[in-house]
């Protein structure tokens, strides 16, 4: 690290800042410091852990397997650490990432309850200088965002123009302290992944259970298994092969997929694979046939298929009926899991008000007001969703060549070479980018081949004498025309969502998620590094832009 200049503009300067203390940050400050880097995180929560810090709501829990969610790169942690369920609870994924930090003394390079409020290029010395909310000001050559995909709630129109007295809950800033819905009349607002959660949690203890939907998910059980310590062990001794089976596979984990068509086989046995995938939960049912995303007609029956489970577990009917989903392709929403969630309808005190029909206007002193009616209410919560992919990074000034920002750059729509970096940007990288395979893969896996890919471009720079690179613009260009194109082969483009930006007003439209999956997006990267990064310009302090 190289000390404050005697100015006093300047905090601290190191070779590289990241921003973010979640599942990418604390990865790249390990391994930018393996390599021998100076290097500071930033975090605006007092403590590691990202998405899982602030997601602290009740039910909260990964829908990916702990087998799948977790990092590889350390042996140390694989040996010391054993997951104690199929799909882990928020605290006892907290506690995972906590450990990693502590086995690894990863919080010692951290800057902690510090915002990041603007992050500029200075060309001329090449450099990208931080503006904090604390007032101090760092320095480095290289800029890393680990801001992640979600991680800036979406406030709904609705809570600035209302007044509502009561409790106040955002599930994405949820409280460290208890929180008791005990003889409460609770709302909760948004039945996405994480609404789904709540509802049945909730719905143990409140005395009335308002949920209001707009519109409605398709969820399937997820039925959660303790792991034995036979299990643990089996585990781990095949801990390897499962991984090399996770790195070359379309989502990035080992779990269930298949090649088979849907009308590859007669109606009777497709019938019956449902039934079996229903039966076992989990995954198994997105994974019973190949070609749900891109033939509408199998889709559809599919999507039936689970109408049909709804309207057998829900007991009123016309609950059952506003329960399920129409109007868009089964998965092309985030694929939910659930634990009881359409038992809790059957429950007396449960309630569900269908927001298409009554519309909420505003929050009153003392609930909502839907319709032509008010819904009085003791506690509020909001599951209303992220301004997701690019709203971290335009979240805060990021101020590139020129004194262009990223907000400017990306007003209409998010642009980038392989999700990692932009034009205009030198030394910028994202960590889980908007133009990758982000939400459509396993994150953990993700971050570890983009931090990895990352860590050897700067490797290469410094290797080679060079001191910063951006892609052209031919090449930037060249892989969102890519992106595009798979898009077209997906029904995902088809629902309203956060990954196309239709839940964020005045938000540019349209799926930018690499959609070819996990393993092509990897060896896309990983040939672009083996081919010495064509299509990326570097330059020498000094000297002219070259291309590789």
């Amino acid at each position: 690290m190289v000390e404050a200049n005697s100015a006093g503009r300047v905090d601290a300067a190191y070779d590289a800042v990241v921003v973010g203390a979640g599942i990418g940050g604390l990865y790249m400050v390990y391994k930018l410091r393996e390599m021998g880097l100076s290097v500071l995180g930033i975090e605006a929560g007092d403590n590691v852990g990202g998405v899982w810090y602030w997601n602290r709501y009740p039910g909260a829990r990964c829908d990916l397997m702990t087998v799948d969610y977790c990092y590889t790169f350390s042996p140390e942690v694989d040996a010391e650490w054993s997951w104690s369920e199929q799909f882990a609870a928020q605290p006892e994924i907290l506690e995972y990432i906590n450990f990693v930090a502590d086995r690894h003394e990863l919080r010692k390079d951290y800057l902690f309850g510090t915002r990041v409020e603007r992050a500029a290029y200075d060309e001329a010395r090449q450099v990208w200088q931080f503006d904090t909310d604390t007032g101090k000001v760092f320095e480095a050559s290289y800029a890393v965002m680990a801001t992640g995909p979600l991680s800036v709630p979406k406030v709904p129109e609705f809570v600035a123009n209302g007044s509502f007295k009561g409790e106040l809950y955002y599930s994405g800033r949820w409280p460290k302290e208890p929180v008791s819905y005990e003889g409460k009349r609770v709302g909760v607002v948004g039945v996405g992944s994480t609404g789904i959660q709540i509802v049945p949690v909730v719905a143990q203890e409140a005395k009335e259970l308002t949920v209001f939907q707009r519109t409605p998910s398709f969820t399937m059980p997820m039925r959660n298994h303790a792991y034995t310590p036979e299990y643990q062990a089996q585990i781990k001794r095949h801990l390897p092969a499962m991984r090399a089976s996770a790195r070359n596979s379309p989502l990035g984990g080992v779990r269930p997929s298949s090649t088979r068509p849907y009308f590859s086989v007669p109606p009777e046995q497709r019938i019956s694979l449902m039934e079996d995938a229903w039966k076992n939960g989990g995954h198994t049912f997105l994974g019973t046939f190949s070609d749900l995303l891109q033939n509408e007609e199998a889709n559809e029956e599919v999507a039936e298929f689970v109408r049909g489970k709804i309207g057998e577990v829900v007991n009123d009917p016309e609950t059952a009926e506003t329960l399920k989903p129409r109007g868009y392709p089964i998965f092309a929403r985030r694929a939910c899991l659930d634990t009881h969630y359409y038992e809790a309808f059957n429950l007396p005190h449960v309630r569900l008000v269908d927001c298409f029909r009554e519309p909420i206007h505003t929050l009153t002193d003392n609930g909502i007001k839907v319709g032509d009616r008010e819904i009085e209410l003791d506690m509020l919560i909001l599951a209303t969703g992220y301004d997701g992919l690019t709203g971290a990074l335009m979240a805060f000034d990021v101020v590139g060549r020129g004194g262009e920002t990223v907000n400017q750059r990306w007003s209409g729509g998010a642009h980038s070479h392989l999700g990692l970096m932009m034009k205009d940007f030198p030394n910028l990288f994202m960590i889980c980018g908007p133009n990758g395979p982000s939400a459509l893969a396993n994150i953990f896996t993700i971050n570890e081949q983009n931090v990895n890919w990352i860590a050897d471009a700067i490797s290469h720079m410094r290797s080679h004498g060079l001191t910063a690179m951006e892609p052209t613009g031919e090449a930037e260009q060249g892989w969102m025309d890519l992106v595009a194109g798979l898009a077209e082969g997906t029904l995902v483009s088809k629902a309203k969502t956060w990954y196309t930006g239709t839940n964020i007003a005045g938000k540019s439209r349209g799926l930018t998620m690499y959609t070819g999956g996990f393993k092509a997006y990897r060896e896309a990267c990983e040939e672009a590094a083996s081919q010495d990064y064509p299509g990326i310009a570097f330059e020498r302090a000094g000297v002219p832009e070259t291309t590789a």
